[in-house]
């Protein structure tokens, strides 16, 4: 009888893990984005209202989840940082799975009137509760098994595997657009991608339920309850921080990432495919920088690498969106164009989940991080849609995706200011207190958030 091969190694298999869940969580949030127009025709247009009235509800309804998020990573960090990162990962993915799987299934306006669109929300709801737990969880796996010095290559794996789910819902939405007539992909092609989220939830699932726990979370001592209550506003100040450090990634990922398809056709006239496609090469330039950027802050720290993004995304964003907006430019320019939008946003997106990590101590890490991720973009990733999308309405003015994300953009880069450059070097915090001296052994009287 041949031997068994030997088990991967825990920290292989905790990124492998966290990554599927991920990938499921992004593939999902992408497929909705991409059939917008598609959703607000069966869900949220009735007969006699506007197009453009019914993609403004569709993207109420996909912001109204993003505002479950903060909810779902307090309740679920709480899980996390109690009983451990393993349960909290198991219990998001099948609330995940399991809403995502029944919207594939819904009934739609035509057959069951003005409930088809409550039922939607309903689910977009559970998905933003399990949302909000899934990244503080996942981040929190990746970046306490990584080895030494490899932190922001663990933790942009979150990064690159939104990226892969993007492109895996830009894909499916691609392939119904060509081989289904718009009729059909009206009437029961849509549905085919999210219920495909069952068979992947129950391989996630399966990995999930072989993880071991983290050992920072095993070695980390309880927390005393004054401890905790003195800690909370040292906490507060570091998840508000957090949040407007990342507030440029969250609002240039979902504008040039998930909005794009639906601007390109309301506003520029683009076909389905067109607007998929070119969604497709934001997406691969997304997920070309990620892995880099979060290596090369490894070695020069996550400051830098943030800074860099931020501001070239601040600096470009107009010229690239014109570029897009011209006819005159050829299909060669406009897909160099979302190529390096999506590039940029990586240099941000990269560095970011090891960066959240570190400004928080392992008793607090899975609520603060998911909690600074989530308001993040419960207000600058959920709303980016809805809110280009009237402000285009109100004004007529097509350059508002450049101003909503030049502003947001900017607004990082000051917070980004506030980084200090050592703390990829050391070792992830264990509790409240003074910050260590950057690239010295944290003990726990050392550790602070910030």
């Amino acid at each position: 009888m041949p031997p068994r091969p030997a088990p991967a190694p825990a920290p292989r298999r905790a990124l492998v893990a966290s990554s599927v869940g991920n990938f499921i969580e992004w593939y999902e949030f992408g497929v909705y984005g991409f059939f917008a127009t598609v959703i607000a025709a069966n869900f949220f247009t009735p007969d006699g209202a506007s197009e453009l009235e019914g993609l403004v509800k569709t993207y109420a309804s996909f912001g109204l989840a993003f505002f479950f998020r903060p909810i779902g990573a307090a309740v679920f960090g709480r899980v996390g940082d109690r009983i451990g990162r393993r349960p909290t990962l198991i219990l998001v993915l099948l609330l995940m799975t399991g809403a995502t799987t029944l919207i594939g299934l819904l009934p739609t306006y035509a057959t069951v009137g003005a409930a088809a669109p409550w039922l939607l929300t309903l689910l977009r709801v559970l998905q933003g509760l399990s949302a909000g737990g899934e990244f503080g969880g996942a981040v929190s796996l990746m970046t306490e098994f990584a080895p030494p010095g490899r932190r922001g290559l663990y933790g942009a794996w979150q990064s690159f595997t939104v990226a892969l789910g993007l492109l895996a819902g830009a894909g499916a939405a691609a392939v119904l657009a060509t081989a289904l007539s718009e009729r059909a992909l009206h009437d029961w092609g849509w549905r085919v991608p999210f219920l495909l989220t069952l068979p992947l939830g129950l391989a996630a699932l399966w990995l999930r339920l072989r993880l071991e726990e983290t050992p920072a979370f095993r070695a980390a001592p309880p927390v005393a309850r004054a401890a905790e209550t003195a800690g909370r506003g040292e906490v507060a100040r570091a998840v508000v921080l957090g949040a407007g450090r990342i507030m440029g990634w969250a609002a240039a990922g979902y504008t040039f990432l998930v909005v794009l398809p639906s601007y390109l056709q309301s506003t520029l006239d683009a076909s389905f495919r067109q607007a998929l496609i070119a969604t497709v090469v934001a997406n691969l330039g997304f997920a070309l920088s990620i892995l880099p950027a979060g290596l090369l802050s490894d070695r020069i720290g996550r400051r830098p690498v943030m800074l860099t993004g931020a501001a070239l995304v601040a600096v470009l964003a107009f010229p690239l969106l014109n570029l897009v907006q011209d006819p005159g430019s050829s299909a060669l320019v406009q897909g160099v164009a979302v190529f390096v939008a999506g590039a940029l946003v990586g240099l941000m997106a990269g560095p970011g989940p090891a960066m959240l990590a570190e400004m928080f101590p392992t008793r607090v890490r899975c609520t603060g991080l998911g909690l600074a991720y989530a308001l993040s973009n419960a207000v600058f990733s959920g709303c980016a849609g809805l809110v280009i999308t009237e402000a285009i309405k109100r004004t007529g003015d097509a350059d508002i995706p450049a101003y909503y994300v030049t502003v947001t953009c900017a607004v990082s880069l000051l917070a980004l200011l506030t980084l200090r450059g050592g703390h990829h070097r050391g070792a992830l915090r264990e509790t409240t207190g003074t910050p260590p001296v950057p690239g010295t052994p944290r003990t726990p009287k050392e550790t602070s958030c910030g």
